[in-house]
């Protein structure tokens, strides 16, 4: 049971419809809803449309659609074969005593742990193929024994549904049946029926221009046209003929009312704002006993992204406790920043994660944390088939580069890198953990450093404390690996440090003084002077640095902390120096050196590749062993196994 008193769908469970195929008797996904928000958030094709329109069919919608199974709704395997039954099942909860009456007769009482009865109501929905026709029917009850459920208490299970790009405009409008009519005639307001007051405003109108029509100014122009019918037809019916504003039935009334805002021309987004206003206005005042429970897909349809923060920061304020349920889904990451990480479901591999606080493991603190950290470009991990998560804006600028160069762009492997911006690693990671133990199935990388500083003794000698190193590394390897989480640890240090020890080094060096250079400078560039100095630097003190016998871990330490460390140069720059002569490194040029018109040349991703520099590089980089911990962090995330 929820805490709402209030009815509200807590169970959805599905058997053979679209992509969620029966496993034994048990249904392809069962999906557990609360009280207000409910925001299904995945990438494309992880059903949650399928999700929404089985409620949909279930339930029927305020609008009276008609939506009926089609032979495509049946599940089909891989060989083309369709299944030949569908069955959803619909389960309610929480009612209040005023709503159960409703629905007494298909009720099915309970008692909690402390022996107060409560009510379940269980909908179970069948459709199967019979020939060529789809058959179908509509239980309440028991499971295989349920009645059939028709007339008022179906009529009051009917949700509200807003579909992606709709036509607001023609919702919004009059006519015959139009959708602000079923809003209003809904109402509490006009429960009164044919005694409400507009329909005596109205009656009023009417005898007020019956009379100007009759002993005004209109006199002689309702005479002549009674004069004009006189022609062809006899005069008693002639003589009845005149002028009325509106029939003064209220539905009527109500049919030739337009709902509008003052803005001349609005666009879709104000229109959709609007449709969406007047919806929850039924959903929050409908007091006849039954389902309040919205359903809204891609919430984002034609919103600017200041537009879908306010609508969403104003449904979970004024719902999220109310009682009133929203099942909404988008694959915005705006919205999926801003929505309450509670309030998740994530729709992954045809299967439904609850991130709801009993369901993961994630600690309260954590949850406030997301609350207030978790951005619209971390939100990408809601709709990523892998994740790498890093620690510093060094690792989130070079990882995709080097993934570039080794054949695996993560825009291919659809990997999302999530900058933490510090080491709150399980914040983030326990996003994926399920306090059942059950995997996501997406891979998740932590990438981190191990953060062991080597010591320099009197002599200068670097003791890189290869035994504690270890002893960390496998720490942290323990704290943060778990499930399809895996931590991939920098072997030296941190990562700059690793790659002054990598087959990188030289380049890195170059690229801490290009940084150096860049942020010492008033308009924050590069010359070409400036770039001239910086490699004869280079080339002088690698050979300074081996004429007086430096090993690998001296040179290192020289680049990383007596460099850029000691000098305060930004890593972020320096990552972006190095990301852009890795990538100068395999394009089709003239020149072998840098200049300043390539450093910042922003096109520089859509040069023509030199395949040849390219396996080149690509061999360097696979054949460092320092590097490789960056290379299994990309490779596991995009689910990539070495053949050897």
């Amino acid at each position: 049971m929820g805490d709402s008193d209030i009815m509200i769908l807590t169970k959805l469970r599905i058997w053979n419809f679209r992509k969620f195929q029966h496993e034994g008797d048990n249904p392809g996904i069962e999906v557990e809803f609360h009280n207000g928000i409910n925001a299904l958030i995945g990438e494309n094709d992880s059903g949650k449309t399928a999700i929404i329109d089985a409620i949909k069919i279930v339930l029927q919608t305020q609008s009276n659609e008609y939506i009926r199974i089609v032979e495509e709704d049946f599940y089909c395997n891989g060989n083309g074969n369709f299944e030949d039954e569908i069955k959803i099942e619909c389960v309610f909860e929480n009612f209040t005593e005023y709503e159960a009456k409703n629905f007494i007769e298909w009720l099915q009482f309970r008692k909690d742990n402390n022996g107060k009865i409560y009510y379940v109501l269980n909908i179970q929905y069948r459709a199967w193929k019979e020939k060529n026709r789809i058959l179908n029917e509509f239980r309440a009850g028991m499971k295989e024994d349920g009645y059939r459920m028709d007339g008022k208490a179906k009529d009051l299970l009917r949700c509200t549904y807003l579909r992606p790009l709709r036509d607001a405009n023609k919702e919004m409008h009059s006519g015959r049946n139009s959708r602000i009519s079923q809003i209003l005639y809904s109402h509490a307001l006009f429960n009164h029926g044919e005694e409400h007051k507009l329909v005596e405003i109205l009656k009023e109108a009417n005898e007020e221009i019956e009379k100007y029509f009759t002993d005004q100014e209109g006199k002689e122009l309702l005479g002549a046209l009674q004069d004009n019918l006189e022609e062809f037809l006899d005069a008693s019916s002639s003589g009845n003929a005149k002028f009325v504003t509106s029939n003064l039935r209220l539905k009527s009334i109500l049919e030739s009312l337009s709902l509008n805002i003052s803005e001349i021309q609005p666009g879709l987004g104000v229109q959709n704002l609007l449709f969406i206003a007047a919806e929850l206005l039924l959903l929050n005042h409908d007091d006849n006993g039954g389902l309040k429970l919205a359903l809204i897909e891609e919430l984002e349809a034609h919103l600017h992204p200041q537009a879908q923060l306010r609508l969403i920061e104003y449904i979970q304020k004024e719902y999220d406790s109310s009682g009133v349920q929203f099942i909404i889904s988008t694959h915005s990451t705006i919205l999926a920043s801003k929505i309450n990480v509670k309030n998740a479901l994530l729709c992954k591999n045809s299967r439904v994660f609850s991130l709801a606080p009993e369901n993961t493991k994630l600690q309260k603190g954590d949850y406030l944390f997301l609350q207030r950290f978790l951005d619209s470009s971390k939100a990408n991990l809601f709709f990523a088939q892998g994740v790498i998560m890093v620690e510093g804006d060094a690792e989130n600028l070079l990882l995709p580069v080097i993934a570039d160069l080794i054949d695996m762009p993560l825009s291919k492997y659809g990997i999302s890198i999530v900058n933490v911006g510090n080491t709150a690693f399980l914040r983030y990671s326990n996003i994926f953990k399920q306090s059942d133990n059950v995997q996501m199935g997406i891979p998740v990388s932590v990438v981190t450093d191990c953060d062991v500083v080597p010591e320099i003794d009197k002599d200068e000698n670097i003791d890189i404390k290869e035994d504690e190193t270890m002893e960390v590394i496998n720490k942290k390897q323990k704290k943060y690996s778990e499930g399809d989480i895996k931590a991939f640890i920098a072997p030296n240090w941190t990562l700059e440090y690793t790659l002054a020890l990598s087959v990188l080094k030289r380049k890195l060096y170059k690229a801490v003084l290009y940084a150096e250079k860049i942020q010492n400078s008033d308009k924050y560039s590069l010359t070409k002077d400036k770039i001239i100095e910086v490699d004869e630097k280079v080339k002088v003190d690698f050979e300074r640095w081996k004429d007086e016998g430096y090993d690998q871990y001296k040179v290192a330490y020289e680049i990383y902390n007596n460099t850029l460390l000691e000098k305060n140069i930004s890593k972020a720059i320096t990552a972006q120096c190095l990301s852009s002569i890795l990538q100068y490194q395999i394009i089709k040029t003239d020149t072998e050196n840098i200049t300043e018109e390539i450093m910042f040349d922003i096109d520089l991703y859509q040069k023509e590749i030199d395949n040849e520099k390219k396996l080149k590089m690509r061999k360097e980089i696979l054949g460092s062993k320092k590097l490789s911990y960056l290379l299994n962090a990309i490779k596991y995330a995009a689910r990539y196994q070495d053949d050897n």
